[in-house]
C-alpha cells in the first residue's frame, strides 16, 4: 500500500469509477490517454509521409520517424508530467520521438508547432470515436424504430408537465425518441473534422511556395478535411464538435428521463430488462432500480456544461492563447466520452425495455373518466409513420 508521501503520485488509469456511463465502453478506450497518444504520433507519421511525398523531407527519413511513432515505446505518465514544463504534451513528445527516430530525427516536426499536433491528433480521436458513437447511435435507432412500429397503436395517456392530459400511444412516444436520436446522428456525422497546420504563427511560414499542397497532402494523409485556413485561435471545428456531441447526448437523455417517469412504481407502464447485477439497491433488496436510464441521464447532465467550456474558450486571442485552447482538451474528451458511453448505455436499454400495455390500458381509463369519453389518440398513428418514413429513407 503506498504511504501517505505517495498519495497523488503514482499514476493509475481512468477506469471511471465515477463515471460509469463511459466505464468499459468502446468510446472509453477511444478517447483514453493511451489512444490520445497514438493520435498525435499518428499526426507526426502523417505529417512526415506527406512532407516526403512533396520532397520536403528524405522517404526514408519519413518511414523511419513512422516506424518509431509506436506508443508502446513511450511512457505516458513521463510524458504528462514533463508536460508540466511546457504546457502541452507535444514538446516532450517531440524529443522523445527524435531520439528514437535516429539520424531521421532531425526531419521530425519540421515547420509545424505543438497545437498542429495536438489539434490534429483530437481530430482524429474525434474522427475514430464518432464511429463508435454513431455505431451504437445505429443500434438504438433500430431499437427504437421496432418500438414505433410495435406500439403504433397502444393507448396510453400522455402526459404535460407531470399530469395526464390526452390520449395518445406509446408508439407516437418512440417515435418522438426515434426523431431525436435521428437528427442527432445527422448533426453529429455532418460535423467538419479537419488537419491542422500553420506553423509557429498560423502562417505556414516554413514550407513557401508548397503550403498549400502540404496541406493538402497533410489532410490526405490522416484521412481528415483539408481546411482554407489554419484554425489556431478559429475554434469552429471543436465549438461544432461539441454542441453536436451536446444536442446527441441530449436526445438520449430524452429517452432515459420518460424511461425512468414511466418506471415509477406508481406507473410501471415499463421496465428496464432485469439482468444478474442490474438495478440492484445496496440497502433495499426489494427495488428494481433503473440504472441504466440514470446512467444515460447523468451524462446529457454533463456534455452541455462541458461543451460551454469549448464555447467559452472560442474568444481566443490573438495568433496562440493562453488557456483557452488547453481548457478544451479535457472537456471535449468528455463530451465524446461521455457521449458514446451514453449511446452504448442507451441502445442496450432501448433494445430490452419491457413494455406492459395492460398498465397503460389502466392509466388511460382513469384519464378517460376524467374525461368523460374517449376522444382517442388524434394523428398519433400517421405521427409514428411519418417518423418511421424518416428512419428508412436516412437507411436507404
Amino acid at each position: 500500500m503506498a504511504s501517505d508521501d505517495d498519495a497523488g503520485r503514482t499514476a493509475a488509469p481512468d477506469a471511471g469509477l465515477l463515471s460509469p456511463v463511459r466505464a468499459g465502453t468502446a468510446a472509453e478506450a477511444a478517447t483514453s490517454d493511451h489512444a490520445y497518444l497514438a493520435a498525435m504520433l499518428d499526426a507526426e507519421a502523417a505529417l512526415a509521409r506527406a512532407q516526403a511525398r512533396l520532397g520536403i523531407v528524405p522517404a526514408d527519413a519519413a518511414d523511419a520517424i513512422a516506424a518509431a511513432a509506436v506508443p508502446e515505446r513511450f511512457d505516458l505518465v513521463d510524458l504528462a508530467r514533463r508536460a508540466r514544463g511546457s504546457g502541452n504534451p507535444v514538446v516532450p513528445l517531440v524529443a522523445d520521438l527524435r531520439a528514437l527516430a535516429g539520424p531521421a530525427g532531425e526531419h521530425v516536426h519540421r515547420g509545424a508547432t505543438s497545437q498542429d499536433i495536438v489539434d490534429t491528433g483530437a481530430m482524429l480521436v474525434a474522427f475514430r470515436t464518432r464511429r463508435v458513437v454513431v455505431a451504437e447511435l445505429d443500434r438504438a435507432l433500430e431499437a427504437l424504430a421496432g418500438l414505433a412500429a410495435r406500439y403504433r397503436d397502444t393507448p396510453m395517456p400522455a402526459r404535460t408537465l407531470g399530469r395526464q392530459a390526452m390520449p395518445t400511444t406509446f408508439g407516437a412516444k418512440a417515435a418522438n425518441w426515434l426523431l431525436g436520436c435521428l437528427e442527432a446522428r445527422g448533426r453529429l456525422t455532418a460535423v467538419i473534422l479537419p488537419v491542422q497546420l500553420g506553423g509557429p504563427a498560423g502562417t505556414l511560414d516554413a514550407y513557401g511556395g508548397q503550403a498549400f499542397d502540404l496541406v493538402a497532402a497533410y489532410a490526405e494523409e490522416t484521412g481528415l478535411a483539408r481546411p482554407v485556413l489554419p484554425w489556431h485561435t478559429r475554434r469552429t471545428p471543436v465549438a461544432e464538435l461539441a454542441g453536436a456531441l451536446a444536442l446527441t447526448a441530449g436526445a438520449l437523455g430524452k429517452i432515459g428521463t420518460d424511461v425512468w417517469l414511466l418506471a415509477q412504481s406508481e406507473v410501471a407502464e415499463v421496465a428496464e430488462a432485469a439482468g444478474p447485477g442490474r438495478g440492484g439497491s445496496s440497502s433495499m433488496p426489494h427495488k428494481r432500480n433503473p440504472a441504466l436510464s440514470a446512467l444515460v441521464r447523468s451524462a446529457a447532465l454533463q456534455v452541455p456544461a462541458q461543451a460551454q467550456v469549448v464555447y467559452a474558450a472560442l474568444a481566443a486571442p490573438h495568433e496562440r492563447p493562453a488557456g483557452e485552447w488547453h481548457a478544451e482538451w479535457q472537456p471535449l474528451r468528455e463530451c465524446l466520452r461521455l457521449t458514446g458511453g451514453a449511446a452504448e448505455t442507451a441502445a442496450g436499454l432501448v433494445s430490452g425495455l419491457e413494455v406492459s400495455t395492460e398498465l397503460m390500458r389502466v392509466d388511460l381509463d382513469d384519464l378517460l373518466d376524467a374525461l368523460g369519453g374517449d376522444p382517442g389518440p388524434g394523428a398519433a398513428g400517421a405521427l409514428v409513420d411519418r417518423a418511421l418514413d424518416a428512419y428508412r429513407r436516412s437507411r436507404a
